[in-house]
């Protein structure tokens, strides 16, 4: 099995120094940049697993080096660390192409599990796109496209982020039927946490900004009160 390469981009010397030593004594090789500018000329031109980004440094913060990883078409998976923990904070990191976000002080066995997480999601996904051509990849209005991470709604190319691409390709596998919302934590991201249905709904909020012609009357993504989502590609209510 090869050595999962991982990048640590933070300019506090303390907590890049704790997670460098931590994330490499779980087994993973590690790379480190103190900046945003090095993380992302690192990132653009060295291959990794898993990029663990923090938001507010000098240079270029996290936010903007996400969006050009993002805008260069690199899938990696991007766990954010940021000191800012509102819901507006969180929706950016989000819609930048972060797949998860943790909010400082955090616990390393935390940070520990949500890399394993993303790791294993990441290669799961990898592993079954040969076998796609089993699976609803379009249906109705809709219609997706693993290899680029995009979407076509009537004739429209949205680009989605790998977490938007995950839930939209979850609810298609069910499309017409509502799914739980810890089916969907547990089929895009590997594990069931209440914790963490809130950062659901943020994706599915950003998901719905690109798919839908208006997200105040959603056409194919609805809410199923107490329940979680139900995705109808068809444009039904």
């Amino acid at each position: 099995m090869n050595e999962k390469r991982i990048l640590i981009v933070d300019d506090d010397d303390e907590i890049r120094d704790l997670l460098e030593f931590d994330v490499r004594a779980s087994g993973y090789f590690v790379d480190t940049a103190r900046d945003g500018m090095e993380g992302l000329n690192k990132a653009l031109n060295n291959s990794y697993d898993l990029i663990v980004l923090d938001v507010m440094m000098p240079k270029m913060n996290g936010f903007d080096v996400c969006k050009n990883i993002r805008q260069a078409k690199l899938a990696i998976p991007i766990l954010m660390l940021t000191a800012k923990g509102t819901i507006d904070d969180k929706t950016e990191g989000f819609d930048c192409g972060a797949d998860d976000y943790l909010v400082k002080p955090f616990d390393i066995q935390e940070v520990l599990l949500r890399i394993r997480v993303l790791l294993r999601r990441n290669q799961i996904f990898d592993e079954d796109k040969s076998a796609l051509s089993d699976e609803v990849l379009n249906a109705g209005d809709i219609e997706i496209f693993p290899e680029t991470l995009e979407a076509v709604i009537v004739n429209k190319k949205v680009k989605l982020t790998p977490t938007e691409f995950e839930i939209l390709y979850s609810l298609m596998q069910h499309f017409n039927h509502p799914v739980t919302l810890a089916t969907l934590l547990d089929e895009v991201w590997g594990y069931d946490s209440n914790e963490d249905v809130r950062m659901l709904r943020v994706h599915v909020g950003g998901l719905r900004n690109k798919i839908e012609p208006d997200t105040k009357h959603p056409r194919y993504l609805h809410t199923v009160t107490n329940v979680g989502y139900k995705l109808t590609p068809f444009g039904e209510g």
